[in-house]
C-alpha cells in the first residue's frame, strides 16, 4: 500500500493566502474534511474531536479538563492546570481552528458556530484554571477573534434561512462581543480601527441595502427604550416574539 499522499494532493495546488478546503469520502466510506497547507493536508473528523480522539474516553479534551476540576472541588481542592494539560489544551485549540476556517469556507454555519462556541468556553475554562496569566492571555488575546468568526457564521446561517434582519442582529452582536474585548482589557483605543470590526459593519450594510432593511426590530426595541417609549417598546417585543416562533 503506497504511503506517500500524491493521489489526494494531485490537481489541489495550494494557493497563498486563500483558505482551501473540501469535503471527501474516507476509504472506509466515512466523510473527512480536509484542509491543503503549504506541505499537504490536514485531515479531520467531522464530529467530536479533529483528529477523531477521546483524550483519557472523554469527548474532547476540554471535557477531561472540566471533569478533574469538579473532582477537585468535590474533594476541598483547588484545581490548576498542568504544563502537560496546558501543551494538551494548545492542541485541541489548534485543532478546533483548523476545522472552524474550513466550516466557514465550506459555509457549513452550524459546524463553524459549534466549533467557536467550543473554543470560547475553552478559553473561559483557561481563564479560570490556568496556573499562570500569561498562558492564559495567549489565548484571551483571539477571543475577539473567535467572536469574528461567529458573528461571520451566524450571519451566513441566518441569511441561509431567509432571515436577513436576524443577520444583522447576529452581525451587531459580534462587533459588540469584540468591542467588550477591547474595553475589558483597556485597548479601548484599538475599536475604532479594527478590521474585524469594519468587516463586520461592512457586512451589516450590504445586508441592509440588499433587503432595504433601516432598522431592525431590535434595533428599533432598542431605539424605544433609550427614548422611553415604553408601549412602542413592548409592541417591538411581541413582534419579535413572533418572528421567533415564525408566526
Amino acid at each position: 500500500m503506497a504511503k506517500d499522499i500524491d493521489e489526494a494532493l494531485a490537481g489541489w495546488e495550494f494557493r497563498p493566502g486563500v483558505i482551501q478546503a473540501r469535503l471527501v469520502d474516507a476509504s472506509d466510506g466515512r466523510q473527512v474534511v480536509q484542509l491543503r497547507v503549504d506541505l499537504g493536508i490536514l485531515q479531520m473528523e467531522l464530529e467530536g474531536r479533529p483528529d477523531g480522539q477521546r483524550p483519557h474516553g472523554f469527548p474532547t479534551y476540554l471535557d477531561y479538563l472540566r471533569h478533574q476540576a469538579a473532582q477537585a472541588r468535590a474533594s476541598g481542592q483547588e484545581f490548576r492546570m498542568t504544563q502537560e494539560q496546558c501543551q494538551e489544551a494548545d492542541r485541541e485549540f489548534m485543532q478546533y481552528y483548523h476545522r472552524r476556517i474550513c466550516w466557514l469556507t465550506l459555509r457549513l454555519y452550524e459546524r463553524a458556530i459549534a466549533d467557536a462556541d467550543h473554543t470560547l468556553a475553552f478559553m473561559d475554562f483557561v481563564n479560570r484554571y490556568a496556573a499562570d496569566e500569561d498562558y492564559a492571555l495567549a489565548h484571551e488575546q483571539y477571543r475577539g477573534f473567535v467572536h469574528f468568526h461567529r458573528a461571520q457564521a451566524s450571519a451566513g446561517l441566518a441569511l441561509e434561512r431567509n432571515d436577513p434582519e436576524t443577520a444583522i442582529d447576529e452581525l451587531h452582536r459580534g462587533i459588540e462581543h469584540i468591542r467588550a474585548f477591547y474595553e475589558k482589557h483597556g485597548l479601548e483605543d484599538r475599536i475604532a480601527d479594527d478590521p474585524m470590526i469594519r468587516h463586520l459593519q461592512q457586512m451589516q450594510q450590504q445586508i441592509r441595502t440588499m433587503h432595504q432593511i433601516r432598522a431592525t426590530l431590535r434595533e428599533q426595541l432598542a431605539e424605544a427604550v433609550a427614548q422611553e417609549d415604553y408601549e412602542r417598546a413592548a409592541q417591538l417585543r411581541d413582534a419579535i416574539r413572533r418572528r421567533q416562533r415564525g408566526e
